[in-house]
């Protein structure tokens, strides 16, 4: 009926005009499409969809692998492991243990006919030291421990020296039975320190505010404490006499034991507690917990395998209790990332332990990989487990004696803050010499008046942008599907709403594409693809009611350029919905892709069929993007030359310093925008980067003066490094930059008289 409707509709044209009969109420060459109250929506749904299925094939194909050669095997994934948590920083030499202490104080904590506690600390980075106590035996020593408490638990508590003591405290009884155990601090969970008086204060925990900094730059809270225990194994290792080494963790420290323990072979055993599990929902943990493409190849079972035939003890114990984000206090923004700790069921942690037996037994290897399961679970190392331990290497399980001492509180606070601002300063000396490490990244690629060549030479490096950073789908396969309705009329264009399969049946594209009434028969136009920003919606572009909100950010510009003569399309991205979008992001992370990744395939969708449209010039196809949009006009152009003019607007800058830097409020890390941080971007593609990657074609930029995204003098630095470029490549023509009085928006002057001039629209004689 539909379709007869139609071609009713094109008879009654027909004698008027053959161009208006293409016109009816389809897009030619499309489906009908169905109206659908909320399609960002579903949009959303199919891409929760296909990222969990994502994360479920990438698990099944972790357990069909077999290893091999181990020795081949593990190397390399040692490697890969340590550039994922960013542990690759070199330490310093030598590792001297310090005594740490005021006259108020001392460096002793308590000392009796069996042991002495120490306060101290050990050099690991440039000004970041690894601190905690040093439970030293009297007599000769049987076995040294690292012990790593959770993040919520400090030395001392762990020790039992705080508040009535604890007579289980393991690190007590270890060294009171001959064991030299070191006790290290790890970063809490706490607030305090997350932020900077001088401009905001945060409800981030203290890991996510470290994560925050460091992610952009390859470096991880999880790789910064990986360094700290293995610069104490190193000193423990070098201490007199043929002494084993353990790990013992539980928490936060049961995920660095594991870590370090796979990474480290100079360790014996390790004991992992209240942590370990199938991490294919790794992306509802904390965000300090995020690692970038860990779930193409490691899951916990993989780590657990990189011991070999060294004991690994599997302690099944209850997790500590995290939900959230915490609540902000008063004085304090409400930034920090949802994400929660629970505790495992059993069977899963066994069949995680199942899977890293299997491995090791495909390499040909017994695995010494004991799961203990204590009843009732408990929220700490569990008593067995440690007695598993001693089994393994051999030793008697020293008896409990109980503690009756009692540190002030102030100690441990005052050693939390300065671990905290170690961190932050070191990651931010990082930001401050990551310009250096990207000039080195584009090492002989220097502009020599070859424009035509340019695109070529720089093909690497697009790719690894693709690869490394964005991350790549496989390309959109099959037809379209197109469909489409029309929406509205205006007095030059029609308006139709269109959606595109990209990976069926979860993943499409949508969008409005506008299309000029005064087409000719056999003509051809270029295209402006015209992207949104956060939380907005194709229709937001079209909406030409000067008192909306919508005009006065968007000015309607894919309509005006639609008035101006342009086919324009309008496609809708992900930014919508709040969290529920930055959840995506969080589960495309381990899987080493984004939502970018996601976009670019779209994109891809996007340009195909258009180019199969009888009145688009595929030859002339534009990007014009404000804010999120803009964002993704770095990104997408960059990967997808078929754009061949370029428009970021409201979203250009000095990219990696404002979302890194604690200097300034205008800095990402003080805002509810954790999904914005892209792995070692800062030591690869800043802005003026990835616009290389766009010349030599046209690029422009559009920057209102009180855009409150930045400042001016950031943004005209970086664009400053794009106009170099384009005039060492001989273009000085093909880049502008337009600054405008007035705030985050579409200006729409400069733009339109660009795009008119490097589409060729309308023709010049």
């Amino acid at each position: 009926m539909q379709t007869s409707v139609q071609v009713m509709l094109c008879i009654a044209v027909l004698a008027s005009s053959v161009v208006d009969c293409a016109w009816g109420q389809l897009v030619p060459g499309t489906r009908p499409l169905e109206k659908h109250a909320d399609r960002s929506v579903a949009m959303r749904s199919g891409f929760r969809r296909f990222l969990q299925q994502r994360l479920d094939v990438a698990q099944q194909r972790r357990a069909a692998a077999e290893i091999g050669d181990w020795k081949t095997w593990s190397a390399r994934q040692r490697t890969a492991l340590r550039r994922i948590v960013g542990a690759v920083d070199e330490r310093v030499q030598p590792v001297a243990m310090e005594l740490v202490g005021t006259v108020e104080t001392g460096a002793q904590v308590a000392a009796d006919d069996l042991l002495r506690v120490l306060r101290v600390r050990w050099p690991v980075l440039p000004g970041v030291y690894g601190e905690g106590l040093l439970l030293e035996p009297r007599g000769a020593v049987k076995l040294n421990v690292l012990a790593l408490p959770d993040a919520a638990e400090s030395p001392e508590a762990l020790c039992g020296l705080t508040g009535d003591g604890n007579p289980q405290a393991y690190p007590w009884r270890l060294a009171s039975s001959g064991c030299r155990v070191l006790v290290m601090t790890l970063i809490d969970r706490s607030d305090q320190w997350s932020g900077d008086p001088e401009v905001a204060l945060t409800n981030v925990p203290h890991r996510e505010w470290i994560y925050r900094q460091a992610f952009e730059l390859g470096r991880h809270i999880i790789g910064y404490e990986v360094l700290k225990a293995e610069a104490a194994i190193e000193w423990l290792d070098g201490r007199p006499g043929e002494v084993p080494l353990a790990l013992a963790g539980y928490g936060e420290g049961g995920l660095i034991a594991l870590y370090t323990g796979a990474l480290e072979p100079r360790v014996d055993a390790t004991l992992v507690s209240g942590y370990f599990r199938s991490r294919t929902s790794l992306w509802q943990e904390p965000l300090s917990r995020n690692l970038f493409g860990l779930l193409r190849e490691l899951g916990d079972a993989e780590i657990a395998a990189l011991y070999g035939a060294r004991p690994l003890i599997v302690d099944h114990t209850q997790q500590p209790e995290v939900s959230g984000p915490p609540a902000a206090r008063a004085g304090r923004r409400s930034v920090a990332a949802p994400g929660a700790i629970t505790t495992p069921d059993l069977r899963e942690v066994n069949a995680e332990v199942g899977r890293s037996r299997a491995l090791l037994a495909s390499a040909g290897i017994a695995a010494r990989i004991e799961l203990v399961a204590a009843e009732p679970l408990v929220a700490e190392v569990s008593r067995p487990a440690l007695e598993r331990l001693f089994a393994q290497m051999q030793l008697p399980m020293p008896a409990a004696r109980p503690v009756r001492l009692e540190v002030p509180t102030a100690v441990p606070a005052q050693r939390q803050r300065r671990q905290v601002y170690e961190l932050v300063e070191y990651t931010q000396r990082l930001l401050r010499f990551s310009p250096r490490q990207r000039s080195a990244f584009w090492r002989g690629l220097t502009p020599q008046d070859d424009a035509p060549q340019w695109e070529q030479r720089c093909a690497e490096k697009r790719e690894f942008l693709w690869r490394e950073i964005v991350g790549r789908f496989p390309r959109p396969a099959g037809s379209a599907q197109a469909r489409s309705r029309l929406v509205t009329e205006a007095a030059r264009w029609h308006c139709y709403e269109v959606t595109l399969e990209v990976f069926a049946p979860d993943v499409f594209a949508w969008g409005y594409l506008l299309v000029p009434r005064d087409l000719k028969a056999g003509e051809r136009r270029p295209v402006v693809v015209c992207q949104h920003g956060l939380e907005g919606l194709p229709a937001t572009l079209i909406n030409t009611d000067p008192t909306s909100r919508d005009f006065a950010t968007y000015n309607a510009f894919a309509a005006q350029l639609a008035d101006l003569g342009f086919v324009t399309f309008a496609p809708h991205n992900f930014y919508r919905g709040g969290n529920q979008f930055r959840e995506l992001q969080r589960m495309a992370h381990p899987l080493g892709t984004t939502l970018f990744g996601l976009t670019t395939a779209q994109h891809q969708r996007h340009l195909e069929w258009l180019k199969t449209l009888p009145f688009v010039d595929g030859q002339r196809i534009g990007f014009y993007g404000l804010s999120y949009g803009g964002n993704t006009a770095m990104r997408v152009p960059a990967l997808l030359t078929d754009y061949r003019v370029v428009i970021a607007s409201g979203d250009f800058n000095e990219w990696i310093y404002k979302n890194a830097t604690t200097d300034h409020g205008y800095s990402m890390i003080y805002h509810n925008v954790w999904e914005v941080f892209e792995w070692n971007l800062g030591h690869t593609f800043n802005h003026s980067e990835l616009a290389a990657l766009i010349a030599p074609r046209p690029f422009m930029v559009e920057r209102g003066h009180n855009d409150g995204v930045a400042l001016d003098e950031w943004v005209a630095a970086e664009y400053a490094r794009v106009r170099r470029l384009y005039a060492k490549l001989g273009i000085p023509d093909k880049t502008t930059i337009e600054f405008f009085n007035g705030p985050h928006k579409i200006h729409g002057k400069g733009t339109y008289r660009f795009l008119q001039k490097h589409l060729n629209w309308p023709p010049q004689p």
